[in-house]
């Protein structure tokens, strides 16, 4: 397939073609099975996944991003509403093209490439398999209410619970 990549530096054009087109991911993280083709984005997986550091900060709601690419995603496409990459089968918009592409392969095109070793679960993503075999087959419940002492494996089940319990809020009404 054609690429239109291009840039200044010599260098950058050998990185690219190792890192796109040959799939070399010499960087690998002592903690996980992670890979990737440069040091930098070693760095900041550790930082962000191994480390927790989520320093950019949403100033609308309480989400916070390891990378400052992510926050202006999401402020464009939650906040703003701008989601330009829609999808030609459904009525599915997404505002990062690669996201659309996962979708398409995993929703419409069935592609579930990360299978659950234990009851053949199948996925799109290798981090929701992760999740997948921490939450249901390892019990794990690491995202912890500081109010209470209910435990969830995911962060935006823990988010819901906060919201709805302790806060009270509940926007879902029945309206007939």
């Amino acid at each position: 397939s054609f690429c239109n990549y291009s840039c200044s530096q010599k260098g950058d054009l050998k990185k690219h073609i190792q890192a796109v087109h040959e799939g070399s991911k010499p960087y690998k993280c002592p903690i996980c099975d992670y890979s990737c083709s440069e040091k930098g984005s070693l760095r900041k997986h550790i930082g962000s996944v191994h480390e927790g550091k989520k320093p950019h900060k949403c100033s609308i709601c309480d989400y916070s991003f390891s990378q400052k690419g992510d926050l202006k995603n999401h402020i464009q496409s939650v906040h703003e509403g701008n989601k330009p990459h829609k999808c030609s089968i459904c009525d599915y918009s997404c505002s990062q093209k690669g996201s659309l592409r996962r979708r398409i392969e995993s929703v419409h095109e069935g592609k579930k490439p990360h299978k659950c070793s234990i009851c053949d679960y199948s996925y799109s993503r290798k981090g929701s398999l992760k999740n997948h075999i921490e939450s249901v087959h390892e019990e794990k419940k690491q995202h912890k209410c500081s109010i209470c002492d209910y435990s969830f494996s995911e962060k935006g089940s823990l988010r819901k619970h906060i919201k709805s319990v302790h806060e009270g809020k509940k926007p879902h009404k029945v309206s007939l």
